[in-house]
């Protein structure tokens, strides 16, 4: 995996062909670059816990319009900063968190600072309880998780 900088941090992946990128913050993002770049919107799937990409259709990303989504059984619940709800889940934990560590409103300030600022966090709840605060780049890695992304598909030159 190489990054390309365009305003953000892009994936880029090298396929036979092709070449794919994705790391796009949403799906009209994803759309606007396959079209300035005369690429193809493409779905990518990173499964068993690895970072190589293969091309799906599985998840329906394009039909839905959709950039991220994860499927790790039915025990497990994924929830991206740009879901709706995020940012009530995110503030229900800073306040569980400051309750349990009973620290002070400026410390409370900077916990809630790290989670907002952390590269796209993920929040992951396994069985109703919270399992984990990730970002989507690690959340390739969690065993049994299929990870599926918007690309965009250019041939190599």
């Amino acid at each position: 995996m190489e990054t390309k900088e365009d305003n953000k941090k892009l994936n880029r992946y090298e396929l036979e062909d092709q070449i794919i990128f994705t790391g796009f913050s949403n799906f009209n993002e994803a759309e606007n670059y396959s079209q300035n770049e005369g690429g193809k919107l493409v779905e990518v799937a990173f499964k068993d816990g690895n970072d190589n990409p293969q091309l799906t259709d599985e998840a329906g990303l394009i039909e839905k319009k959709l950039h991220y989504h994860v499927e790790a059984g039915p025990e497990y619940k994924f929830i991206h900063s740009s879901d709706p709800g995020f940012k009530q889940y995110a503030d229900e934990l800073q306040k569980i968190k400051a309750n349990q560590d009973k620290t002070g409103p400026e410390e409370r300030y900077f916990a809630s600072f790290e989670i907002e600022n952390a590269e796209d966090p993920i929040i992951v709840i396994k069985n109703d309880h919270l399992e984990s605060v990730t970002s989507r780049e690690r959340s390739k890695y969690l065993k049994h998780a299929d990870v599926y992304e918007i690309g965009v598909s250019t041939l190599k030159s």
